[in-house]
């Protein structure tokens, strides 16, 4: 199954796509992708999440590296 989040689908962006899915090999089960634009000037920016696998395992995926970047942040702080 694969899913994206997007408002664009360029020709590019699927070429890329494809780079993507021959670096993480055949063996990979699943893998997320989320990228975003540069701000414009009022601060906003368009971010696609792409997805390659079970949908139950991305969310998983995209959880737990949630929680890493909350745990890193929480020892920054407690560094200090």
């Amino acid at each position: 199954m694969s899913e994206s989040i997007s408002k664009t689908d360029s020709n590019a962006n699927q070429i890329l796509l494809n780079k993507i899915k021959g670096a993480v090999g055949k063996k990979c089960a699943c893998f997320v992708l989320i990228t975003c634009t540069e701000p414009a000037s009022d601060g906003k920016m368009e971010v696609e999440l792409h997805f390659e696998g079970d949908e139950t395992l991305a969310a998983f995926l995209v959880d737990n590296a949630s929680q890493v970047f909350q745990d890193t942040q929480q020892q920054s702080r407690e560094s200090k």
